[in-house]
């Protein structure tokens, strides 16, 4: 290969975009390249018509974490997104329509993986997230659940007494983990809401540094 073809236009990324607050919505493909958007509210044009969206859509976030995207070059190839106009995210389970996040899922190479969830120490921003395994009977069992995340998360304070999401709301039960999503384990301290998803995460600032260079 020459290295004039480095010089190339980005290539085009494939992505997958969801109706924010829809459930059901099986989410809708499109393939991103600068020939096609020159902007990215010409991107958002598109998406409305496409998922007939009742209201222009002005925003677009990451499924899982509800992080707002604001630029074409922040997409991600093979990524989803959830699509809003001015009203705010909403958290429901977009990758699995329907609320089958407990069946497991399949890896790149087709094997059946078990569902699981990534979770942080609170405060903590050197130790990467440990998997937590959502086998069939762990999720309605909370106190062999904390049990295990004291375990694991060997925290400072001691024991973990509570489980929250990114955005720092607490998870009641663990009928609510959801398979893929990244949970922070908290002590009898207050929940410290710091960047655990953009710091101890490594795709994506690898995906970043590549998309850049």
């Amino acid at each position: 290969m020459s290295p004039h073809g480095l010089a190339l236009a980005p290539p085009a990324k494939n992505v997958v975009v969801y109706r924010n607050g829809d459930p059901f919505f099986p989410g809708r493909k499109f393939v991103v390249n600068q020939r096609r958007f020159l902007t990215f509210e010409a991107f958002l044009n598109e998406v409305t018509k496409s998922i007939h969206a009742p209201l222009a859509v002005r925003n677009l976030y990451t499924p899982r974490h509800g992080h707002r995207v604001t630029e074409l070059g922040d997409l991600q190839d093979g990524c989803q997104y959830v699509a809003a106009g001015f009203e705010k995210f909403k958290r429901l389970n977009y990758l699995n329509p329907g609320r089958k996040e407990l069946r497991g899922t399949r890896n790149s190479q087709g094997l059946q993986v078990s569902p699981s969830a990534d979770v942080f120490r609170n405060g903590d921003l050197l130790s990467p997230p440990f998997p937590l395994l959502l086998s069939k009977s762990t999720p309605l069992q909370w106190d062999p659940l904390l049990a295990t995340l004291t375990e694991k998360a060997d925290l400072r304070s001691g024991a973990v007494n509570k489980l929250c999401r990114l955005d720092g709301t607490q998870v009641s039960g663990g009928e609510e983990l959801v398979n893929g999503d990244y949970y922070v384990a908290v002590g009898n301290e207050e929940y410290k809401k710091l960047p655990y998803f953009e710091l101890l995460v490594p795709q994506d600032s690898a995906y970043k540094t590549l998309w850049y260079v």
